[in-house]
């Protein structure tokens, strides 16, 4: 069985990281899926979904990861192309990827004691982004 749950947030962009366990979690269980997967994705080439320890010095690290890593204020070609100076924001989302895959098994989300799902809008704007939380199982 598949059942498909959408919402939405309103980011500020820039490495906005927002903590979307709760709400993925509240799907979990509006779906009475006993075992199975849940697929949380967020169509977009801007933004990722991924897991984390959701507290201030970890947030800040990952910030200061993907600024270490994928520079802003460096020549993008596509900043060139388009002129839209969001080229960092397309390869932070790259290497982060849009989707998130967990299992659930008996009833309970298979994550870490300190494992959150988080979204990150890395675009260079706010920006209102849709979720999607596909559950599969039985």
């Amino acid at each position: 069985m598949f059942i498909n749950f959408n919402f939405s947030i309103q980011t500020k962009g820039y490495c906005d990281i927002i903590n979307i366990s709760d709400e993925v979690e509240k799907f979990i269980n509006k779906s009475k899926i006993k075992n199975g997967n849940v697929l949380v994705f967020s169509p977009g080439s801007t933004c990722g979904i991924t897991s984390i320890e959701y507290e201030p010095g970890a947030i800040e690290d990952l910030k200061s990861a993907f600024d270490f890593i994928v520079p802003e204020k460096k020549q993008y070609q596509h900043n060139l192309r388009w002129g839209d100076g969001n080229g960092f924001s397309h390869i932070r989302a790259a290497i982060t990827k849009s989707f998130f895959l967990f299992p659930i098994i008996d009833c309970k989300s298979i994550l870490g004691t300190w494992q959150q799902i988080v979204f990150i809008d890395f675009d260079n704007r706010p920006r209102r982004r849709d979720i999607i939380v596909q559950i599969n199982g039985e």
